[in-house]
């Protein structure tokens, strides 16, 4: 089955700083990801959560939905409560034929708080990763049952955010939890993206395809930033234009027969960074390296 290519609405508008992209209404977001070449989207925070006002909206524009994220806070409540914290966003996905969500855990997360630096965000002490590991495992067992495949978001100032905190999220957990590869989040932690594509390909279940300006991110680990500082600073920029090696990620990917998103996702400053012009540079990256990597394109 051939992949798609999609794109995140963080290159026009902003979920974690909504002040970026606040005057860019939803429908300049989806003519514009259609006119870039995108066959979908990601959620985003100006996006209607109910599956009959938002379906007929992305069809009109020739787009699915791929995928959306979810904050998890399993560290705080049971699977139970976050089953049902998470009822509307699960049955948007499904309703809408979505076979992945996004997930993180965000409990004591950094990653919205402009003023706290990344060293601050919280690390899992050897008692919480058993705790963690046991009720992600349940959730994307209910998940999987609805069709979903839980794919696990490492992310900047969360819980899990480099390289050895997969492998052990990964070694800890059953078979239905699945791992959302993030290439930007990766190069940014320190760790190599092509590493864990190579270990983990065959348990990947969606991509986030974000490339990294190395200079930036230099300076942004040097100052300690926080994650939104980093951003405003232009450390991400979509592929193609940083020094992540999409090709050598994506040929692990295509060995297994990995027929899942690509989704164009570069938080940027769209005042600084034309949203048109990056989208249309990360689809054209994208594809030139799914094609080196040997993938399918639908």
């Amino acid at each position: 089955m051939p992949v798609r290519i999609g794109i995140n609405p963080l290159t026009w508008t902003n979920d974690d700083m909504p002040e970026l992209g606040a005057a860019t209404p939803l429908e300049t977001c989806l003519i514009e990801a259609r006119q870039a070449g995108y066959m979908g989207v990601e959620l985003g925070n100006k996006f209607p959560r109910d599956a009959a006002t938002l379906g007929p909206i992305l069809a009109g524009h020739g787009l699915a939905l791929a995928s959306g994220w979810y904050g998890a806070r399993l560290l705080e409540r049971d699977v139970d409560a976050e089953m049902a914290a998470a009822e509307n966003h699960i049955a948007l996905l499904t309703a809408l034929g979505c076979t992945a969500m996004v997930f993180a855990e965000v409990t004591g997360s950094v990653h919205g708080q402009r003023a706290t630096p990344l060293s601050r965000r919280p690390v899992l002490s050897d008692a919480q990763w058993p705790l963690l590991a046991t009720r992600i495992t349940e959730m994307a067992n209910r998940l999987a049952a609805r069709g979903l495949a839980l794919s696990y978001h490492h992310h900047m100032g969360t819980v899990i955010e480099t390289a050895a905190e997969v492998e052990q999220l990964l070694a800890l957990t059953g078979p239905s939890v699945r791992l959302l590869l993030d290439t930007g989040h990766l190069t940014f932690a320190g760790c190599d993206p092509v590493a864990v594509a190579q270990r983990h390909a065959a348990r990947t279940a969606h991509v986030h395809c974000k490339d990294i300006r190395p200079a930036v991110l230099a300076e942004v680990t040097a100052r300690d930033t926080s994650f939104l500082e980093a951003v405003l600073a232009g450390v991400f920029t979509v592929p193609g234009d940083g020094c992540v090696d999409y090709p050598a990620v994506l040929r692990p990917l295509a060995a297994v027969g990995y027929a899942g998103w690509l989704v164009v996702e570069a938080e940027q400053d769209p005042a600084r960074a034309h949203p048109l012009t990056y989208a249309r540079m990360g689809h054209a990256g994208v594809t030139q390296a799914a094609m080196a990597a040997g993938l399918a394109l639908a």
